[in-house]
């Protein structure tokens, strides 16, 4: 990030720049009165200038030259803030993997503008897809791509949810063979349909996301591997791309536990065939959402949360699953082997049902928990005979044991008990510690106050006095509509995402700019976001739009989001009348960021304390599981 003082870096780039670990970094802080001082930043995570960065390493000799490549990353790292550098990093992947380079290389600036229309927002960018071009034309276009991704991710380490490669490798393994389409319907930045693509043409790869800079990111990084590959944007539940697709194997990480995935909108829709899936239950219509998408026979391989296997609203959808032969097996996966938790998360291995099929009379179930290893001999001894009682690292458990009043579908449940892992549960404590590291790390920079409640004023006064502008959207429910407009609805607010929707933006929609501050005029759960894209708003919306010479939007949006809290306390909902009422404290614009910071911090924080006590809960039961079996035994004290 820019700053008076030019060019910015964190710790962990100044390490990469002099091809040292963060320590040695930190261990330079401390012993030398001369290295360069923080400029921006928190805290626990400063920000130091580049150009004195540079000059000292270069004085202490640690530094002959920047590499090329970091030195396009400092370029691309200031040239947009956090908000819009998947933006900026998703255009530029776009024009290395979609343009010849060397037309890019020779064209003038005009020229490249007119060339990549939806690539270049605004004169900064074409210095930049030149700078990427040549990159790629030395390093070529998939390591350039990868670079910029890895960098990526590496920068929203805590915010971007990312598979691990690992589990990416073993969902696409177990689809065999790996030819003709394979469809992502929540394919994020594209690990899923990497991990199939095998060799280039060797398959197609279909992907749906509803962010449209990571669906941008992603079909790049499918093209410049060679995989012919159709990515669009859009919620595949509530706004399907691809309605008459019928892939050859389907491959999905599905949005954990989300209450806003459309139930209301979406209660007859024909892709229920095992039953509607629950408000609580999203995972479920996303399972039912990729069993529509597969032909008849093909496979599907879902991860879920543990809690899908034995929730009692879902076991109708679970045993309807069992009875037509469409669930084949459930996989218990290491702890940490999905983005959204820390606990132990399920694959169910899937395949669509075909005329004439006979329904199988047994579900493998395997408990990997300690080790990915035996899923694939597990499977393949199943697929060769599904009747054989043990199979490899797993067992077939016969339907009939399954379909009792709970349908639980725990591996656990059904496999005799082994010991557990040495060291089981002092790596589960040393990843607690570690979780709980970060907590200390992410802790909000706050200090005592004395001078108590700050002097406030209700948002209906700002109105009045024309500080802010309040807008209501209409009610009722949303209803899809064609558009090139982004639609954000209440249900992205409250789950904190981008607008997934389209809309029209016509004479008589509300139209939010970046800087607005929209806030749900109903519901439980406080809920304030900061818009970063012009957008269309859905109903139910209230648009708040603060003068940016007074206020900071994320100062408005925090002190409204814990208005909200405090209302949902003492009432079902937060109202129109509860949010015009909420009170502002009358603040500098400077104090106003100050406390901007903090609010978005206190995100962060609330992620990894979520972590923390998943990976807490697992622990604690790590440990009872192990004492109770004589796997583990109290130690004595000293």
């Amino acid at each position: 990030m820019a700053t008076e003082h030019g060019a910015t870096v964190t710790a962990g780039d100044i390490a990469r720049l002099a091809g040292v670990g963060r320590a040695a970094v930190s261990n330079w802080r401390r012993r030398f009165g001369d290295f360069p001082g923080p400029v921006g930043g928190t805290a626990s995570s400063p920000l130091f200038s580049l150009a004195e960065v540079e000059s000292w390493l270069r004085a202490q000799g640690k530094l002959q030259s920047l590499p090329e490549d970091e030195l396009l990353w400092q370029r691309v790292r200031n040239s947009a803030d956090d908000l819009r550098l998947l933006s900026l990093v998703s255009r530029l992947a776009a024009a290395v993997a979609h343009r010849r380079l060397a037309e890019l290389l020779e064209a003038d600036d005009s020229e490249v503008a007119d060339a990549l229309p939806d690539l270049v927002v605004d004169d900064r960018d074409v210095p930049l897809i030149r700078a990427t071009a040549a990159l790629a034309e030395a390093r070529g276009p998939e390591e350039t791509v990868e670079f910029l991704y890895t960098r990526y991710t590496e920068a929203h380490s805590r915010r971007v949810q990312v598979i691990p490669e690992e589990v990416a490798r073993l969902m696409a393994e177990l689809v065999e063979p790996r030819t003709g389409a394979v469809f992502d319907p929540a394919c994020g930045h594209g690990g899923l349909l990497i991990a199939a693509g095998g060799e280039p043409g060797a398959l197609r790869a279909v992907g749906q996301e509803r962010d449209g800079d990571a669906a941008r990111l992603a079909s790049a990084r499918l093209a410049v591997r060679g995989i012919d590959a159709d990515v669009r944007q859009g919620d595949a539940l509530t706004g399907d791309a691809f309605p008459c697709l019928q892939a050859d194997a389907v491959l999905c990480s599905p949005p954990f536990s989300e209450r806003g995935w459309g139930y209301e909108e979406l209660a007859g829709d024909p892709r229920w065939q095992y039953g509607l899936p629950p408000r609580g239950e999203s995972e479920l219509a996303w399972v039912q959402h990729c069993l529509a998408h597969a032909r008849p026979g093909g496979q599907v391989v879902v991860l879920m949360p543990p809690a899908a296997a034995n929730r009692r609203s879902g076991r109708r959808i679970r045993s309807q699953l069992i009875r037509t032969g469409a669930l084949r097996a459930v996989v218990a996966l290491p702890p940490g082997s999905a983005p959204q938790s820390a606990m132990p998360p399920h694959l169910w291995l899937l395949r669509r049902p075909d005329l004439g099929d006979r329904i199988p009379s047994h579900v493998l179930m395997v408990d990997a928990t300690d080790s990915r290893e035996a899923v694939l001999p597990a499977w393949h001894a199943f697929r060769e005979d599904p009747g054989r009682e043990a199979a490899g690292g797993g067992r077939a458990v016969p339907v009939i044991d399954l379909l009792d009043d709970d349908v639980d579908l725990t591996p656990g449940r059904y496999l005799l008990r082994t010991a557990a892992a040495p060291g089981v549960a002092g790596r589960t404590a040393d990843e607690l510690l570690a979780a709980v590291t970060e907590l200390t790390r992410l802790l909000p920079s706050v200090a005592d106050s004395p001078q108590g409640p700050l002097p406030a004023v209700s948002l209906a006064e700002l109105a009045r006095t024309g500080a802010l502008r309040i807008t209501q959207t209409p009610g009722g429910r949303a209803e899809p509509e064609e558009g090139d407009t982004a639609l954000l609805t209440a249900e992205d607010v409250v789950l904190g995402r981008p607008a997934t929707g389209t809309g029209t933006g016509g004479p008589d929609a509300v139209v939010a700019r970046p800087g607005d501050v929209v806030v749900p005029v109903a519901g439980r759960t406080p809920a304030a976001a900061v818009v970063e894209e012009e957008s269309v708003l859905g109903p139910n919306l209230l648009l708040i739009r603060p003068d940016p010479d007074l206020f900071d939007p994320h100062f408005v949006a925090g002190f409204l989001r814990a208005a909200a809290g405090q209302a949902s306390g003492t009432a079902s909902a937060i109202s129109r009348t509860d949010a015009r009422r909420a009170r502002l404290p009358r603040l500098p614009l400077a104090e106003q960021r100050r406390y901007g910071q903090v609010f978005r911090e206190l995100e962060l924080f609330a992620g990894a304390l979520r972590r923390a006590g998943e990976t807490g809960e697992l622990l604690r039961r790590i440990v009872l599981d192990g004492l109770m079996s004589g796997d583990l035994r109290p130690e004595p004290r000293p």
